[in-house]
């Protein structure tokens, strides 16, 4: 159960996929909407740290837990979980990606597959202002009606190769989905497609505070974001991994 635990939380967590990018013209002016949208430029640029903490609830197993989310800038990323007593930590510090084994409380480094989903979710905003550093692009594919609602779609294409797709509100110009490929629980490949919902203003910052996340058009989880902080001053060692 406690590996189980781990790995879902690893595989769902392609939530929050940075929007950095070289692109196609039509690409470029939809993203420069979206920084806009977010906050814009001088906002996103005077953010160094970010922690997201809230619920989360996996509706399969029908269980819930807590979680919260710590990023600093330009790629660390930790997460802290707690389902049934069990604390699952899962952590990059900006070169390795390590989590703590709830099975036996020590450290120990990612598979290589999942090490590179991480590296991809670390990503901040300086990936979204200073693209040509990560080597990421985007194409517009077009427009895709979704009940009675037109959203841009972005592919986005990672230096790897790994490719996901954006959903951009033609209206408020917000993400409404991600989707992309991402290994279960169990080691296969599935469809994850994530909602984001329920935007508010923190800081100057529009964060969605409802994450649906769908694997293989299954409801999978349900992530509520009830506090976000930011620029509190996280140190490195946060991110460091554990001797």
């Amino acid at each position: 159960m406690k590996k189980f635990l781990s790995f879902c939380l690893l595989s769902s967590l392609v939530f929050y996929l940075s929007v950095s990018a070289g692109f196609s013209q039509d690409a470029g002016k939809i993203l420069k909407k979206m920084i806009d949208a977010q906050g814009g430029k001088k906002t996103l640029e005077n953010i160094k740290d970010s922690t997201l903490s809230g619920t989360m609830e996996m509706i399969q197993a029908g269980i819930t837990g807590s979680i919260t989310l710590y990023q600093k800038e330009p790629n660390k990323m930790r997460m802290d979980g707690e389902v049934m007593g069990i604390v699952i930590t899962q952590v990059y510090d900006g070169e390795t990606a390590w989590m703590i084994n709830p099975q036996t409380g020590t450290a120990e480094k990612l598979p290589e597959q999942a090490t590179e989903e991480v590296k991809r979710q670390a990503l901040g905003n300086d990936a979204l202002l200073n693209p040509e550093k990560y080597g990421i692009t985007y194409t517009y594919i077009g427009k895709e009606n979704i009940d009675g609602k037109d959203y841009f779609v972005l592919e986005q294409t990672f230096s790897d190769g790994f490719k996901a797709s954006l959903y951009i509100d033609s209206q408020t110009y917000l993400t409404y989905k991600t989707k992309a490929a991402t290994v279960n629980q169990m080691g296969v490949e599935v469809l994850a497609e994530t909602i984001l919902s329920d935007y508010k203003e923190v800081e100057g910052m529009m964060v969605p505070h409802t994450l649906t996340i769908f694997q293989d058009g299954q409801e999978f989880m349900i992530m509520t974001i009830t506090e976000a902080k930011f620029n509190t001053g996280l140190e490195d060692s946060l991110f460091t991994m554990q001797e």
